[in-house]
């Protein structure tokens, strides 16, 4: 029997984005933007302009109760803590007490105390909260751990390591925590789904498989920014298209029905 020829992370990639694949490649290797948040903080945290469209989009309003899923290193829930000015809370979740610790530092530097008296730092694991918490918060970010293609690029070791079972099994985890992002939010309640991937597996293939699982309790709004490409479900900022940002996607939910 002939042995299966390894797929590589170029023959995976080309296949998906096709003519696109080396432009975009090229732009992935490039230097990235910075954008420099500073409104309501102590000093300047910068971050990929992408980053801050997808957490804008969750739309947070002052007194809501917020729950950022997987927030390490931190400027996604700094967006968030701002938008609440102190009011409502924030739970900062990340699994990895590495993380957790740089998370706050982060929003130690860089909030006002009066805007981190609401927020609350926890270990727990992503995949399992619905177990503990439903119907809880009023938005839930959840910014997935994804492939990060971009940073493997950069890596010859990351990129020799590299198989397509990665991406399977890395949308397997994320669909088990937007199923407990779905379960902890209120009804009503708004989730936003984001990655720094390019796989659709990882991307709009998270939430069909939402969708066809709880179709009941979930649907897809559309986002209020334009910027980057639509997608089946949600919308994908990348380089190539917006020079410097990203790769970014994201998906709006909302939950509409009550867990049974």
């Amino acid at each position: 029997m002939a042995k299966k020829k390894k797929i590589s992370f170029e023959d995976f990639y080309a296949d998906i984005y096709g003519n696109r694949w080396e432009a975009l490649k090229e732009s992935l290797l490039a230097d990235p933007a910075h954008m420099n948040l500073e409104e309501g903080l102590l000093k300047t945290y910068y971050m990929d302009p992408a980053s801050a469209v997808a957490a804008g989009q969750l739309g947070v309003q002052e007194g809501d109760s917020v729950l950022d899923m997987c927030a390490a290193p931190g400027g996604k829930t700094l967006i968030l803590a701002s938008a609440l000015k102190g009011s409502g809370s924030l739970v900062s979740n990340d699994r990895s007490p590495d993380r957790r610790r740089r998370l706050s530092k982060v929003i130690e530097e860089h909030l006002p105390a009066e805007h981190r008296s609401n927020i609350s730092i926890s270990g727990y694991d992503a995949t399992r909260w619905g177990l503990f918490e439903k119907d809880v918060y009023d938005r839930v970010l959840l910014d997935a751990p994804c492939s990060s293609e971009q940073h493997v690029l950069k890596s010859p070791a990351h990129l020799k390591k590299w198989s397509p079972a990665r991406t399977k099994q890395l949308a397997i985890q994320a669909h088990a925590m937007l199923a407990a992002a779905v379960d902890a939010v209120k009804p009503g309640g708004i989730i936003l789904y984001s990655t720094c991937s390019l796989s659709p597996l990882e991307n709009d293939g998270v939430i069909e498989k939402l969708l066809k699982k709880r179709s009941e309790l979930v649907e897809v709004l559309s986002a209020d920014e334009n910027r980057g490409e639509k997608t089946l479900y949600g919308r994908h900022i990348l380089p190539d298209q917006c020079p410097g940002e990203g790769p970014i996607y994201y998906a709006k939910l909302r939950k509409t029905g009550k867990q049974q």
